[in-house]
């Protein structure tokens, strides 16, 4: 726990740092909903085909999604979420002329059906 999920447009390959979003992101929620930093998952999926408005090339989205353990009040989701936006702005630098749509989705993993097993390679 928590996994997060970033799908982001083609067009933001070079203009978003996913690497650093993910580090920083781990390390600000952390404290937010007192979870262990070892914890916490990342992984990125670039979108090819995505049509945003009317359909035109200079739009583009950056999406992130956070699922959490049930549990957590809604002011504690409101805070992960802004928190997350922002710092998503810190490691997106658009390309001139493109318009980035970016939103984070905060939901709960069901604490009954996830589960979790860490192994440890030997020497």
């Amino acid at each position: 726990m928590p996994q997060i999920t970033v799908e982001y447009s083609a067009s933001l390959q070079d203009a978003f740092d996913r690497r650093a979003f993910a580090l920083a992101l781990h390390t600000a929620a952390a404290p937010i909903i007192d979870s262990e930093l070892d914890s916490f998952k990342s992984r990125s999926y670039r979108v090819d085909d995505e049509v945003i408005g009317d359909g035109s090339p200079a739009q583009a989205m950056l999406h992130v999604e956070v699922a959490i353990l049930s549990g957590r009040d809604q002011d504690t989701k409101r805070h992960l979420a802004a928190t997350a936006l922002s710092v998503a702005a810190d490691h997106l630098t658009p390309p001139p002329g493109l318009t980035v749509q970016t939103t984070v989705e905060i939901r709960d993993l069901d604490s009954a059906t996830y589960h979790k097993r860490v192994d440890t390679g030997r020497a």
